[in-house]
């Protein structure tokens, strides 16, 4: 059994306890690998162990490893199809690699702001595709955190905009809790996410929340009790990622 397949065992083991308790069946809860600064060869090992979903972080990282990654994507007689293999965009967006990240990723997880979701809607336009994309909102006070804050003029607006954005999917929000506080504050923070779904929801009947990505390594079973439907996991499934020196 190779690292990968003995990490997986145990992550896979980690997300079934926190079902467990928190009453909801595994197959809830969406578990997406986060490949960044991991090669190609890792995520064809990580997809034939039957992993489908996949997160990166930067447009011009993935750019690199694109060509490599393929025949998992369109070739049939791979070991997954290209109807179930996906890589999202989870990291910050700039406006101005909006076209490129439409053209390379299967959705944008980290919408936020107006002006994102009308270049990104614009750019899927002139591909003829409809981008699923999440809102991402931001709940931790640290300025490294990236987002919409949740009672912003920015917020309000790209919700009341959003329907009207034929070519982009809206299918939920996502979020990334504050590092190094008490559980409870993380939990709050997971459950604050939970709640402005619900409000949003009811106030924007024309708009899709059903996902909400929010967990990753250190705290996805919080994250899990929470209502997690996506959790982001890359150490704990990878082991310790280099950090990435590459073009941004």
């Amino acid at each position: 059994m190779t690292a990968l397949e003995e990490n997986l065992t145990r992550l896979e083991d980690a997300i079934a306890a926190a079902c467990r308790r928190a009453s909801r069946a595994r197959g809830d809860v969406e578990l997406m690998a986060v490949s960044k600064t991991y090669p190609a060869s890792t995520v064809i090992e990580a997809a034939n162990l039957g992993l489908r979903l996949f997160g990166e972080n930067r447009v011009q990282e993935f750019a690199s490893k694109s060509a490599e990654l393929s025949g998992l994507r369109r070739d049939p007689s791979a070991p997954i199809t290209s109807a179930c293999f996906r890589i999202h965009l989870i990291g910050h967006l700039q406006t101005n690699k909006a076209a490129r990240a439409a053209e390379l990723f299967d959705a944008v997880d980290s919408v936020d702001s107006l002006r994102l979701a009308e270049r990104l809607n614009e750019a899927a336009a002139n591909m003829g595709k409809r981008l699923p994309i999440l809102i991402e909102v931001k709940l931790s006070p640290e300025e490294s955190k990236a987002g919409l804050e949740p009672e912003s003029s920015g917020a309000a607006e790209l919700l009341e905009r959003l329907p009207d954005l034929e070519h982009l999917r809206p299918e939920g929000l996502m979020t990334i809790a504050p590092w190094g506080v008490a559980e409870e504050v993380t939990r709050a923070c997971f459950r604050s996410l939970r709640i402005w779904r619900d409000r949003w929801a009811a106030a924007h009947p024309r708009l899709s929340f059903e996902a909400l990505s929010m967990g990753m390594s250190g705290d996805f079973p919080l994250a899990i009790e929470e209502g997690a439907t996506r959790i982001r996991v890359g150490t704990a499934l990878f082991g310790k990622r280099q950090p990435y020196t590459g073009p941004e």
